[in-house]
């Protein structure tokens, strides 16, 4: 039984999942029932720590799981996994959708789910991101073997690209092969979403945003042409995330896994989400590394999510 704040499940009990799954030959297998180590999870609304197992219970009670990442933290990375595995054992169908694969590559994902082609030859065409094998391929290997479907959700980067120096015009000038990898509706208003990215686009060197930009207007038209990008993403991802809940049987859940902005506060792909499937029941989590788990900051993050993940920040 757990009795320290910190929760003491290691995370090579959490990994030791995915190599017993690949040596079961696809039998079931038992997911990790508690969280990794060096978490703590906190409710933003009842503004206290809870364990992980009510936690788990709670979460597992909505039909759409958002995570929202810090791509370089291991912990984290070891925190969706179990977040995954403890919804597999809540919920009777589980569907993942990944921003870090991208539309165009789903019939390879599929082909890989299936068994018909091997992991290298998926791995070969998909674009994984980097530190794919340590950070993302457990919860893969864990909906392989569970039967899961696993959802490529993002715009193919080139074409995020495009409209990052177009603009959403370049919608209009697509043919129908690429267009059928952007979301069939785009909404990019100038709200909290757009003035929280505008603000995070301050300070980027040259070739990372509008500071590169000789003066004011070309800096603001910079952030727009981004801020029409990063709609783009959010509009693709929202979409797969709603069809994918509208497409499941009853009693499914979608775990989706992007970065922290992508679906803090509410915003960005959750709320696109939620404006497509307005019936599904939601909840956003959000990771936040912290130097001493013993200590965290909440105030600044209590408004980011209904709960805060921290983990230890390494070092």
């Amino acid at each position: 039984m757990i009795t320290s704040p910190l929760l003491r499940t290691t995370l090579l009990g959490a990994l030791a999942l995915v190599s017993t799954a690949c040596a079961s030959g696809g039998r079931a297998v038992r997911a990790p029932a508690e969280a990794p180590a060096a978490l703590r999870v906190y409710d933003t609304k009842a503004k206290r720590f809870v364990s992980f197992a009510q936690f788990a219970n709670t979460i597992a009670s909505n039909d759409l799981v958002f995570f929202g990442e810090q791509h370089n933290d291991p912990a984290t990375h070891a925190a969706e996994h179990a977040v995954l595995a403890a919804l597999g054992e809540r919920r009777s169908h589980v569907i993942v959708t990944l921003e870090m694969f991208e539309r165009d590559v789903q019939p390879l994902l599929d082909q890989y789910l299936a068994g018909t082609i091997s992991e290298a030859h998926f791995l070969a065409g998909s674009r994984p991101w980097e530190h794919y094998t340590t950070d993302y391929r457990p919860m893969v290997e864990l909906a392989r073997v569970r039967g899961w479907p696993v959802v490529a959700a993002n715009v193919p980067r080139r074409l995020a690209s495009a409209v990052s120096r177009r603009g959403l015009v370049l919608l209009d000038t697509l043919n129908a092969a690429d267009r059928r990898f952007m979301a069939g509706e785009h909404i990019c208003p100038k709200d909290a979403y757009y003035t929280r990215f505008a603000e995070t686009m301050k300070g980027h060197g040259a070739g990372g945003g509008p500071p590169s930009a000789a003066d004011a207007a070309a800096m603001a038209q910079m952030t727009d042409r981004f801020y029409e990008a990063q709609c783009v993403k959010d509009e693709a991802m929202g979409e797969a995330i709603a069809e994918a809940w509208r497409r499941a049987p009853a009693g499914t859940v979608v775990f989706h896994v992007d970065g922290a902005f992508h679906s803090d506060y509410g915003l960005g792909t959750a709320e696109r989400a939620r404006r497509r499937a307005p019936k599904a029941a939601s909840v956003v989590l959000s990771a936040i590394p912290v130097p001493d788990l013993s200590r965290p900051d909440i105030a600044p993050h209590t408004d980011k999510a209904d709960y805060l993940l921290f983990t230890r920040a390494p070092k």
